[in-house]
């Protein structure tokens, strides 16, 4: 027998012809729209990316799942007071200069956005102070850095210091991934965390920022 709720288990199969009727039977029984949201769905994401991290979910599951939850958070929000869907953090991301991929960095926003994060995409082959420009103009709890090819990981390391320099880091978080990406290199260049993919990077934003 599922540990999860009907709700929760509906967007876990990424099946919102299922869940936004359940979504809206919740409400017309007197749950609050607060609940609905933090019981069902966000603890729904927080076990898609636990199940896409260990290889138990793939690409195309988590996309049908954070579509279906896109749906039901909109179904949600006119039902929501104020304050109650606060956002669960900001973050700038961002493929380093000299990288055009996107693939992960997208799965990575869409995991996060799900995830009740704010997410300003700065897109690809972002330089150094591009990524600083955004931190003062934005104010993020978060910088997330993606490089995926060997070339550019020292432009992870570049982007870092030129963050640093600029002063802006005090109270900034910043995390980093990508193909080539280890531990050992976040450490070695002063990353706040790495992620191995888009399901562990939305549980290391959390965690980092807690």
């Amino acid at each position: 027998m599922s540990d999860f709720s009907p709700l929760t288990e509906a967007l876990m199969q990424g099946n919102s012809g299922k869940l936004m009727p359940l979504v809206t039977e919740a409400l017309e029984s007197g749950r609050q729209a607060s609940d609905i949201l933090n019981t069902d769905l966000l603890a729904g994401m927080d076990e898609i990316g636990r199940k896409m991290a260990s290889g138990e979910m793939f690409i195309p599951e988590v996309l049908m799942a954070a579509r279906a939850m896109n749906q039901a958070v909109d179904a949600l929000k006119p039902h929501l007071a104020d304050g109650d869907y606060s956002s669960t953090g900001k973050i700038v991301l961002g493929t380093v200069k000299g990288d055009l991929h996107d693939i992960g960095k997208n799965l990575v926003r869409i995991m996060l956005e799900s995830s009740g994060f704010e997410v300003i995409d700065l897109g690809v082959d972002v330089a150094p102070d591009a990524f600083v420009e955004a931190v003062k103009e934005n104010k993020p709890d978060l910088v997330g850095l993606s490089a995926l090819l060997t070339t550019t990981l020292p432009m992870l390391k570049n982007t870092i210091e030129s963050i640093d320099a600029s002063g802006e880091r005090s109270g900034l978080k910043i995390i980093i991934g990508g193909a080539p990406v280890t531990q050992a290199f976040a450490d070695e260049i002063g990353a706040d965390g790495y992620a191995a993919d888009a399901g562990s990077a939305s549980k290391l934003a959390k965690a980092v920022i807690a």
